[in-house]
């Protein structure tokens, strides 16, 4: 069984920083089609960083300020938020699926996601 847990978030001021957490078992982050997503009252999933083996891409929107890694010993993705703005506010997921959404940052493909965690930027 998959299981995807996510930490880190919290609440900063604009230009803050925080860094994410994605804890999985059942699957190797290493070798799976992995990366975040956010989501906010009434909008739909904005994918916005994945990794496949060696391979990141990133939303416009969050591109040179957030950096997706991993830690293969520890099974473990992350996600390192700097320059944080208002609008970056969201629940945050970690979640893996097939190639798509590793290569088109295609939320919707995602088939597996954790509980999430908040991330609140006040201006």
């Amino acid at each position: 069984q998959v299981q995807l847990v996510e930490s880190g978030g919290g609440s900063v001021q604009a230009g803050g920083s925080l860094r994410l957490s994605c804890v999985a078992s059942g699957l190797q982050a290493s070798t799976n089609c992995m990366g975040w997503f956010r989501q906010s009252p009434g909008k739909e999933r904005e994918g916005i960083a994945t990794m496949y083996i060696s391979t990141s891409r990133y939303a416009n929107s969050i591109e040179g300020r957030f950096t997706i890694s991993r830690d293969n010993a520890k099974n473990t993705l992350y996600l390192q938020m700097n320059s944080l703005k208002p609008e970056d506010t969201a629940m945050y997921f970690c979640a893996a699926g097939p190639r798509p959404w590793c290569n088109n940052l295609d939320a919707r493909q995602a088939s597996v996601w954790g509980q999430g965690t908040q991330v609140t930027v006040s201006s």
